[in-house]
């Protein structure tokens, strides 16, 4: 009982950030998990980099970097420590690899994949590139290490446009979700070559379901991600990254919004913004879910799981990340 006393009281100022979307009967069962990781820490000179979509016990607790997916990638670069467990999926993971080739990398789950990341192999995209002679690829970042070795450049969600329209060219190839592409295609003169990937979360909002958010909470604002389909992004009144909606909450301050992309997010942005009322339509990854403040423990005190690329993949894969960075 002492001992759950103190570990309850030095994770107290860690609970009053995420009181608003934890209930208090909730808190000693991560409280634990929570006194340790952050001792792990220290001890082994790691950090924990957390994507948008975890839970408010990792994202707001025990992450030291946090975004999306370009956020985490360019911080990826400057961390000093040996370290880096990756709170996300493995394509994440993987390109945290590729940007620190020196350190060690644990994501604590291996089947934390990404249906986007399984739609389309390396063989696919030699495929594409035979079919469309010249035509830049342009690969989005949610895809494996091997993919993107086989790509020009890489993108996220938050800088997709931008990369395409600094290439200069009048036509590109965009891999894999076929949503991203499509979106961004509406919103620029460069002709967009699209795949068939889609995101499992994203594309299972429909314009009828915006409608209904609509009319049962009058008044809302609709925030949807590119990942959405096309139909999707024009019912809502603003279509942005996971940063950009962030972004849009904080700037605007709606009275009332919704956010069209994985639940933990709406839980995350409340945190910050207590004032805004958030319309919750739970669309679950069971791949984030995978990533628990567990296995982060269990990662930092047995060093699973260290993820590794070939050596031969991940020049020419980090050659693609790096473009992007650079435009």
């Amino acid at each position: 009982m002492g001992l759950d006393t103190a570990v309850l009281t030095r994770t107290a100022p860690l609970y009053e950030r995420v009181r608003r979307v934890i209930p208090a009967m909730e808190w000693p069962v991560f409280a634990d998990d929570v006194d340790a990781i952050l001792a792990l820490k220290r001890e082994r000179n790691a950090v924990i980099l957390a994507h948008n979509y975890q839970t408010p016990e990792i994202f707001h607790c025990v992450a030291d970097v946090v975004g999306d997916s370009l956020a985490l990638a360019r911080r990826a670069v400057d961390t000093e420590a040996d370290i880096i467990v990756l709170a996300g999926v493995h394509f994440m993971a993987e390109t945290a690899k590729l940007l620190n080739p020196d350190k060690t990398v644990l994501i604590p789950d291996l089947g934390a994949g990404c249906s986007l990341a399984d739609s389309i192999t390396p063989e696919d995209v030699r495929l594409m590139r035979a079919s469309y002679p010249g035509v830049p690829i342009v690969t989005y970042v949610n895809t494996s290490a091997a993919v993107k070795a086989e790509s020009d450049v890489c993108c996220t969600s938050g800088n997709a446009r931008r990369i395409v329209e600094k290439l200069g060219v009048p036509r590109v190839i965009m891999l894999p979700d076929e949503y991203l592409a499509r979106n961004i295609a509406a919103e620029t003169d460069v002709e967009i070559i699209a795949w068939k990937g889609h995101c499992e979360v994203h594309e299972r909002f429909s314009p009828a379901e915006v409608r209904q958010l609509r009319e049962d909470h009058p008044g809302v604002v609709v925030l949807a991600h590119p990942e959405c389909p096309p139909e999707v992004v024009a019912e809502a009144d603003f279509s942005g990254s996971t940063a950009l909606m962030s972004d849009y909450v904080a700037e605007h301050r709606p009275a009332r919004v919704v956010l069209l992309t994985e639940c933990s997010m709406s839980d995350n942005v409340a945190v910050q913004h207590p004032t805004v009322d958030f319309v919750r339509p739970c669309n679950l990854c069971p791949h984030m879910k995978r990533i628990t403040l567990a296995n982060i423990r269990k990662a930092l005190e047995t060093g699973q799981h260290e993820v590794t690329i070939d050596p031969a993949v991940a020049v020419a894969a980090r050659r693609a990340v790096e473009r992007m960075l650079e435009l």
